[in-house]
């Protein structure tokens, strides 16, 4: 059996941006954590002993706080400030951008709409800077009989399926005298999805490695699953099932954003082992 690796695909600039921060950073905690890998956090406390916390008034003034890449709340940012604690910013830039986004076209008049998964901290933090509120949406069909302002503003999450984000563009378009779409999926995710997406559709078996909590692979799963039946998102090697390659020619693999070169490696190594 072949394994081929998509075109594209593990850490973004983003990700490698803020383990870059955490390692420079020894003896400090992230508030929340600070990618969607658990393995990967597990080694930067074990070898940096960074830490983590999900309640931010655990610090207290002269403790280092590190800023997930998901960002975080903007009251909870100044609070944190306001306390005396040393703050790093370990946010990704393509976060910090609808945040921006979001902050001004709330002042602007604007009635903000973000597409993506309420429940997820990159949202919630995004949601937290627009002065007057925003409505987030998954499908166009949550815009239902809801009454916005003329002028609207749309969001998406950085993670998120292009096509999905369109359904909601158009949706918005028609029905309001002013819609601006800001294109806030960031490139990595253009490139992933594209690259899962050519690879799904020759593969017999499709491999996802990322964490089970990850936006961005669950979005790279289901674009595979749309190709290829026999998909599977797994964490590590250890999720590995072998029966899954029997009668298999060509196993495709990609990663989330969030999964590091060396669990992707082990996952290569251990059905190299088991198959070859």
């Amino acid at each position: 059996m072949q394994i081929q690796l998509a075109e594209n695909y593990g850490f973004c600039f983003g990700v490698k941006r803020a383990i870059k921060i955490a390692e420079e950073n020894k003896n400090s905690s992230t508030y929340g954590p600070l990618i969607h890998n658990s393995k990967e956090i597990a080694r930067l406390e074990d070898d940096y002993q960074v830490g983590l916390t999900d309640d931010y008034k655990f610090f207290k003034a002269g403790d280092k706080a590190i800023v997930r890449t998901h960002g975080i709340q903007k009251q909870e940012l100044k609070e944190l400030l306001e306390m005396g604690v040393d703050v790093v910013d370990a946010t990704c830039p393509y976060v910090t951008k609808p945040q921006e986004i979001a902050q001004q076209m709330s002042e602007d008049g604007y009635s903000v709409v973000i597409f993506g998964d309420e429940a997820h901290p990159e949202i919630k933090g995004v949601k937290s800077y627009a002065t007057n509120g925003a409505i987030v949406v998954m499908k166009p069909e949550d815009l239902e009989g809801m009454k916005l302002k003329e002028k609207v503003a749309l969001i998406a999450q950085t993670t998120r399926k292009v096509e999905n984000y369109m359904e909601v563009a158009n949706y918005l378009i028609p029905r309001y005298k002013e819609v601006r779409v800001f294109n806030t999926i960031c490139n990595a995710t253009f490139e992933n999805q594209d690259a899962v997406k050519s690879l799904s559709k020759k593969a017999d078996v499709m491999l996802i490695i990322g964490g089970k909590n990850s936006s961005n692979t669950k979005q790279l799963y289901a674009i595979s699953k749309d190709n290829c039946p026999d998909s599977y998102h797994i964490e590590d090697e250890k999720d590995l099932d072998f029966s899954w390659f029997d009668a298999k020619k060509l196993c495709g693999i990609s990663a989330g954003a969030s999964t590091p070169d060396w669990i992707i490696q082990n996952v290569i190594d251990a059905i190299e082992k088991k198959i070859n």
